[in-house]
């Protein structure tokens, strides 16, 4: 059972539905829960953080901070970005541009990199360990039979990389650990809310049953899964 445990964008709506999830399944842990609009405060096992994504300093004391208590069993990362403002997903080569792709590309895949950076070192040597980050089946090259939507499927791709490097890397020096990234599938949250018409029926999902999935996926895994990417349902992703 996870006694220290991580929730990484929990202000978010898939966030929020880990936090509350893993609150009620271990309710004798400790949750950290992170993110830019937490003020410090704390609810049954929960205790809230501030974390700025754009600040590394902030990230390496948001690790050490949440250690303080023992290494880390679980750590998720549910940040991301689709769009924002005049952001939006490219339907064609004409609609790139550099700005839209480096704000995409901070949010997807340079914050998760630099999250990884300072809490998987934390992570426990002794047992099973995880680090698991919100990634896409858009991210997927081999699956991609649509096109479109250029700088968060590049973004997801790249994740996906990052992942499979910190897998190898911490393979080397913590036989326990499990680094992997989870699609969600299609969830009922601001980030899907434009393209929700477009979803066939049953498929449309609510933030706690993603969750509920999601953590049993993680339940499922040892650290021969190491580096993948899998589903909601448990369904492993191509590269």
């Amino acid at each position: 059972m996870p006694e220290n445990i991580v929730i990484i964008g929990t202000s978010g709506a898939i966030g929020s539905a880990f936090t509350r999830r893993m609150s009620a399944l271990h309710p004798a842990s400790k949750i950290h829960a992170f993110s830019q609009s937490s003020t410090p405060t704390s609810e049954g096992n929960i205790t809230y953080h501030p974390i700025c994504y754009a600040d590394e300093a902030s990230i390496q004391d948001a690790a050490s901070l949440a250690a303080e208590t023992g290494p880390l069993d679980t750590v998720i990362v549910a940040t991301g970005l689709l769009h924002e403002g005049d952001i939006r997903p490219e339907k064609s080569l004409k609609d790139l541009s550099a700005k839209k792709f480096m704000k995409i590309f901070e949010a997807n895949t340079i914050t998760p990199s630099l999250l990884a950076k300072h809490f998987i070192p934390k992570l426990n040597r002794d047992n099973k360990a995880t680090f698991a980050a919100i990634s896409a089946r858009v991210g997927s090259i081999s699956d991609n039979r649509l096109g479109g939507w250029y700088a968060y499927r590049a973004s997801k791709a790249a994740l996906n990389m990052i992942l499979k490097n910190a897998a190898l890397e911490t393979a080397r020096r913590n036989k326990n650990a499990v680094i992997i990234g989870l699609h969600p599938g299609t969830v009922d949250t601001d980030l899907s809310k434009p393209f929700q018409a477009n979803v066939p029926s049953g498929k449309l999902f609510t933030p706690d049953f993603a969750a509920t999935k999601m953590l049993k996926v993680l339940d499922s895994l040892s650290p021969q899964h190491s580096g993948k990417i899998f589903a909601w349902d448990g369904q492993e992703i191509s590269p």
